[in-house]
């Protein structure tokens, strides 16, 4: 499940079977947010639909409201949440590492990837701590580079946790390919009406 933004305030809440390759619903939304989410599954459940597991990328406070449903955090979206705080090239030695971890997490294990964290975090814990003349932490982007690593390790590999019963992707590319693929006909008749162009966002979505 994921959501696009076509204009400022007006976004596509869409939720597309895996396996069935088909979007089952979708919604207008002025924003994203975890109740919009909640509220949607809750009437998936009604139509008796069955959710055996969610793919969803990074909102705060999206991925701990599904219980005990499996929810499995886009893994590109995590290596982007990376890259964002690090940058593309880092330079402090840390930040290097700490890249390479992040574009290894969807061929290593979870105790790999914690163990991985919990060495990172004592050989560099000195540097992390470090703080300025107010008191301030001076490495905030690699904290956080850190910590974001730290708080979805549970959420990174239930692709893994339950690939002998369900299979789960480790990516929201499913979904994002039709989004890609949808803004590339709405671009193609943009001298269309606002209220045509979402008449054709709703039959390319319907597909």
């Amino acid at each position: 499940m994921d959501t696009t933004y076509f204009w400022r305030k007006y976004g596509i809440m869409t939720f597309r079977a895996y396996e069935l390759r088909k979007n089952l619903y979708r919604k207008e939304v002025a924003r994203e947010t975890k109740q919009a989410y909640l509220d949607w599954i809750q009437y998936l459940k009604d139509q008796w639909r069955k959710i055996l597991a969610i793919v969803c990328d990074w909102k705060k406070g999206l991925l701990w409201g599904f219980w005990v449903i499996p929810t499995q955090m886009c893994l590109f979206h995590q290596q982007q949440i990376i890259r964002r705080y690090i940058t593309k090239n880092p330079k402090l030695e840390a930040n290097i590492e700490f890249k390479e971890i992040a574009s290894m997490i969807g061929k290593i294990r979870k105790n790999t990837l914690k163990i991985w964290l919990e060495d990172r975090h004592s050989r560099y814990k000195k540097f992390l701590c470090e703080k300025n003349m107010s008191n301030k932490y001076i490495h905030t982007r690699t904290r956080k580079a850190y910590r974001s690593l730290k708080t979805n390790l549970q959420y990174l590999y239930m692709f893994k946790d339950y690939e002998w019963e369900i299979e789960i992707p480790s990516t929201t590319n499913s979904l994002e390919s039709i989004f890609w693929h949808m803004k590339q006909k709405v671009w193609l008749h943009r001298w269309l009406r606002k209220d045509r162009k979402l008449k054709l966002i709703d039959e390319f979505l319907g597909k």
